[in-house]
């Protein structure tokens, strides 16, 4: 299977930069570069990528308003790219519904598997890095339900109670053999539960099942 990419970032070397990396690799191909978000957007519904990698800061559209459009509008997976590591960037992106976060100044070979693990579905943050920043948002009262994943209270009653448990226990940033041991069942449970709890309430990947986890409080900050 060959990934397919779109590139976006105002600065051409750095765009240029990217797209050569992952274009070195024999199952990446880097479909359309752009410039701005506008750019990023048509290139995305004219070429439907499996991933796109967005930076924060461009003009005309930013990348955190490309990726909500794209999220919004695909099934492309947004990576956003930024020189800079403040926690609002990084909230700003994941309820965007962005799958992962990078500044610029990453390694070639994690900007590689960075790409492949949101393409396998999975979230490109760590468990534990997803985990602090949403306590911290969250303890800090800016979490804002409407704005995040949608997900209200009475809708976690579509899960059963081990899907629950699951999601539970994601919020806490385990991993599925950490959630298996957990639970005393197989990995391929665990995905199976996973995929459940992501299908019912809507949620893209496991970050936002993380941030779904504290606003619908069933996990609390620092919990």
């Amino acid at each position: 299977m060959t990934i397919r990419v779109v590139v976006a970032d105002d600065q051409e070397l750095v765009r240029s930069g990217f797209a050569m990396i992952l274009s070195a690799q024999p199952d990446i191909e880097v479909v359309a570069e752009a410039g701005d978000g506008a750019e990023a957007v048509a290139a995305v519904r004219r070429h439907a990528p499996d991933v796109v990698l967005l930076d924060i800061r461009m003009p005309r559209m930013d990348g955190i308003e490309a990726a909500r459009t794209i999220c919004a509008e695909t099934g492309c997976r947004a990576v956003m790219l930024t020189t800079f590591d403040q926690d609002d960037y990084v909230y700003e992106a994941l309820h965007a519904g962005a799958s992962g976060f990078l500044l610029k100044d990453v390694r070639r070979d994690d900007l590689v598997h960075a790409v492949r693990v949101v393409v396998a579905g999975d979230s490109l943050l760590a468990p534990s890095v997803a985990r602090r920043l949403v306590a911290d948002f969250t303890s800090r009262g800016q979490a804002d339900a409407s704005a995040g994943t949608g997900t209200s209270g009475p809708e976690l009653g579509a899960l059963t109670a081990r899907e629950r448990e699951t999601l539970v226990l994601l919020g806490r940033g385990l991993s599925n053999a950490e959630i298996a041991a957990e639970l005393v069942v197989s990995e391929h449970t665990v995905k199976t539960h996973v995929s459940n709890v992501l299908s019912k309430l809507g949620l893209r990947d496991r970050i936002q099942a993380v941030i779904c986890a504290y606003e619908t409080g069933l996990i609390a900050p620092g919990g």
